[in-house]
């Protein structure tokens, strides 16, 4: 009996266990979608030419409305887009990004205006990306990644302020302008 009481006990012990390692497992892995440039890592390396598969005009939903980006080719080490957001038929906010060749790296520059243009950061002041990682038609950049999948242009940004992440995920489909 004292044998079967152990076995019970290491058994339910080696379950929890289990559990747990499994929680922070799946936890990590969900996290890992969006990476986070430390203090003292480097930018990644690319170029802006390596953001090619983004050119088009993707649309879909996000924010608990609709959302629309197009990406154009790039210039002169600039990748130009615009995104817009609007809920039941009015626009909320759009935003102008640039990715932007900076030295063996790409950094995503972009501002945000609401409805009336009014934008939100300062006159000389960006809201940054960096880049952390390039892959097959997979961008990591700090707080962001995009990745194309056929017609599908998804990402996954870190909107928050300084507290726990929080992920909104994009999935647009490319349209015909």
């Amino acid at each position: 009996m004292i044998f079967c009481t152990f076995l019970f006990k290491t058994i339910l012990l080696n379950m929890k266990a289990l559990s747990l390692l499994l929680f922070v497992t799946f936890s990590l892995i969900a996290n890992a979608q969006v990476k986070t440039l430390e203090p003292n890592q480097s930018p990644g390396r690319g170029t802006v030419e390596d953001f090619s598969w983004m050119v088009g005009y993707w649309s879909g939903p996000g924010l608990g409305g609709d959302c629309e980006e197009v990406w154009m080719p790039a210039v002169d080490g600039h990748m130009i887009g615009t995104f817009r957001f609007w809920e039941n038929g009015k626009l909320i906010f759009s935003e102008f990004m640039n990715l932007i060749q900076e030295g063996e790296s790409v950094s995503m520059k972009l501002k945000h205006f609401g409805a009336d243009l009014t934008g939100w950061e300062e006159k000389e002041e960006w809201t940054t990306f960096e880049l952390i990682e390039l892959g097959n038609q997979k961008a990591w950049l700090n707080g962001m990644t995009i990745e194309r999948k056929g017609d599908q242009l998804i990402f996954q940004v870190n909107i928050s302020d300084e507290g726990a992440p929080q992920i909104e995920t994009f999935t647009y489909s490319k349209k015909a302008l």
